[in-house]
């Protein structure tokens, strides 16, 4: 899903930081889940690391907002892309419990728009779902603000219209917040456009 498009991008990488240390945050679970949060779904308040295990080559590092109620906005799974001691971590997706992302299914070949949805629990939630691509800053498309929902493990569903795909995998991403923090919990899941 995320930083690297393809396994040659990642080889790719990893000669340039044989050669110079360039970029050594691809080596580190936390600072790119961290990096994945900030830099590429936009969420800038949330800059902390608040749970983190790593098992081989997959990790599971919890991200959180920095506050007294700041707490767990996700826990992104990553797994090393390639072989070898420098093989960089990649995010594949999130481990969801009280806020889901199911529809699309993971991998689903997707065209605008897009029906998106889940399960969520909470109270006066507000979701707002994008999709975007890694080689774009923007959004390819944003549902308008929001969809409300609530209870306990209640079905969402949002419709998200996008134009501008050019990378072979999109990441859709789901957000609600508004109470302590504007992103409070997210979910992500990986499209394919072809």
């Amino acid at each position: 899903m995320w930083p690297f498009a393809t396994l040659a991008q990642a080889q790719a990488w990893e000669r340039t930081y044989r050669s110079g240390g360039h970029q050594p945050w691809h080596l580190d679970p936390d600072q790119t889940a961290l990096s994945f949060t900030r830099d590429y779904l936009g969420f800038k308040e949330i800059d902390r690391v608040s749970s983190r295990r790593v098992s081989g080559r997959h990790a599971r590092i919890g991200v959180a907002p920095t506050g007294p109620e700041g707490g767990t906005a996700a826990v992104i799974h990553l797994v090393r892309f390639g072989t070898g001691p420098d093989a960089p971590w990649e995010v594949v997706g999130t481990d969801d419990t009280t806020f889901s992302l199911t529809k699309p299914g993971y991998g689903s070949i997707v065209r605008s728009p897009l029906v998106t949805g889940g399960r969520i629990s909470g109270v006066d939630e507000s979701i707002r779902v994008q999709v975007r691509q890694p080689s774009s800053a923007a959004p390819l498309g944003t549902s308008p603000c929001c969809t409300s929902a609530g209870g306990d493990d209640q079905p969402w569903n949002v419709t998200v219209a996008f134009s501008g795909a050019r990378d072979p995998v999109l990441t859709v991403v789901a957000s609600t917040g508004g109470h302590v923090a504007e992103v409070e919990r997210f979910t992500v899941t990986a499209v394919r456009t072809r």
